[in-house]
């Protein structure tokens, strides 16, 4: 099972947060809902700092609805006052519904058009099932967008799980065989449905990793922690790190 929170640099700042299962019709379109929801005094900033998952997200507020693109580095934001956020995690074939072009969202966000599945989604947030009803009414509205869900759709939803949970895939090529299809092939799939390439994807999975060893046991060695994910030493963990997260994992344990 994937951790919705793995991504969260800094879990404890976190606002109520929930994640949810999509609506049955849904689970090849949604990974998992995640909905979170703050109430800060005056004057308060929570900063909230995320590795993101190798995948697209929709996600609606009160100012909107927008499709939210691939990261290439950990990305932050301040919440402050009183809100919340309606967010899917789109597996390869949801993303499909909503975008041909993925990697141009790459570090970056569309408003889409659906001011009546906005307005819907703020009605229900107000009532006390605010939570399975927001899950139903966007898991409706992605079946509607996509409507039938092809065989290369649920060939780039096996990638996408592959890739994003089994720590034993280490490079595309191991993917590639995995998934028995050529390393071109899994190169062109992951492209149109996630706009990364594969390793970047894999390099993901394992600095989320990573940062989750280093909060679950700061007194982790580097060194180990490098050969257990895979690394060729803890220099090559370093950079990736800093690449991604901007600090070295060291720093990173110092803030926490």
């Amino acid at each position: 099972m994937i951790d919705a929170r793995r991504g969260v640099l800094f879990p404890d700042r976190m606002p109520q947060f929930h994640r949810l299962a999509p609506a049955p019709a849904a689970a090849e379109l949604v990974a998992w809902f995640w909905i979170p929801e703050w109430d800060l005094p005056v004057g308060e900033v929570s900063r909230q700092d995320v590795v993101a998952y190798p995948a697209l997200n929709l996600v609606i507020s009160p100012e909107g609805a927008q499709l939210v693109g691939p990261t290439t580095r950990a990305t932050h934001r301040d919440l402050t006052g009183r809100g919340w956020a309606v967010g899917a995690l789109l597996r390869p074939a949801g993303a499909a519904a909503l975008t041909d072009q993925p990697a141009d969202l790459r570090d970056a966000q569309v408003s889409l058009p659906a001011s009546a599945l906005v307005e819907e989604v703020t009605s229900s947030m107000a009532r006390p099932d605010r939570l399975t009803a927001v899950v139903e009414i966007v898991s409706r509205w992605l079946v509607h967008q996509k409507g039938g869900i092809s065989d290369a759709d649920r060939q780039a939803n096996d990638m996408a799980e592959l890739l994003m949970t089994d720590d034993t895939v280490r490079t595309a090529e191991q993917a590639a065989v995995r998934l028995a299809m050529s390393l071109r092939t899994l190169q062109r799939m992951a492209h149109r449905y996630v706009g990364l390439p594969p390793l970047a994807m894999i390099r993901r999975r394992r600095l989320q990793e990573a940062a989750q060893r280093l909060r679950d046991d700061p007194g982790s060695d580097l060194s180990a922690l490098a050969a257990e994910l895979g690394y060729a030493d803890h220099a090559h963990l370093t950079a990736d790190f800093r690449r991604v997260m901007g600090m070295p994992p060291s720093g990173y344990r110092e803030r926490l």
